[in-house]
């Protein structure tokens, strides 16, 4: 739960991969229980504007900056959880070691590991190894991974690969808690998440012009 009001704003972003720019003039504004969608074309650079918000790449111009965080959450990389397309579990480990783990490195404790595996359904593999999950399984710990520690934004990429339409539709309901509570969210993905009234940001799309900061804006990628 989100104490007070948040803004995560992009000014101007510009993207690489490679020294090669994927996109730029990127800008966008999210307050507290906004979320916004990133799409486009494979290649466009979706991934790679999500770990530059999330403070895992720096960006090729402009700043993404987070108003409100007070000294909990001073900037968006403080303030997030990002979830990629790898999943970050040791497969030796049983489920709940593994989660165990990431709470105590995340700090900040929210839920303890049997209630995140409870509210994502997956008690019954609390003792298994996380290699014996099936693929679904497996995503559904990494959600459940959301749930241990205290971030008000979630930046995911691809969140519902790998899940059948239930996991999908329980997993529409957390997010919809999240925002609900105050959080903010970002997401890259090719199909709808069963959520409502979230902006969108089309990476590779000629430039939006509406007067309002708080509508997604993107340029085309450079040549």
């Amino acid at each position: 739960m989100v104490s007070g009001p948040l803004r995560l704003a992009a000014s101007d972003l510009a993207i690489a991969r490679g020294g090669i720019t994927l996109a730029a003039g990127i800008s966008f504004a999210l307050a507290s229980g906004e979320g916004l969608i990133v799409t486009g074309a494979n290649g466009a650079g979706k991934s790679t504007l999500l770990r530059v918000i999330a403070g895992l790449l720096g960006a090729a111009g402009g700043t993404v900056t987070l108003e409100g965080g007070g000294d909990s959450w001073p900037d968006v990389a403080a303030a997030s959880h990002y979830l990629g397309h790898q999943n970050a579990m040791k497969p030796a480990l049983t489920v709940a070691e593994n989660l165990a783990f990431w709470q105590s490195f995340n700090g900040a404790p929210a839920a303890t590991p049997d209630e995140a595996l409870e509210q994502t359904g997956l008690s019954h593999t609390r003792d298994l190894p996380y290699a014996y999950l099936s693929t679904g399984q497996k995503r559904r710990i990494s959600i459940a991974k959301l749930l241990l520690n205290e971030r008000p934004v979630w930046i995911l990429d691809e969140p519902t690969a790998g899940l059948d339409a239930r996991s999908s539709r329980d997993f529409a309901g957390l997010m919809g808690r999240h925002l609900a509570g105050g959080g903010i969210l970002i997401a890259a993905t090719h199909v709808p998440l069963g959520l409502d009234n979230l902006k969108t940001l089309e990476i590779g799309a000629p430039a939006n012009t509406g007067p309002d900061d708080g509508a997604a804006q993107t340029q085309a990628a450079a040549p």
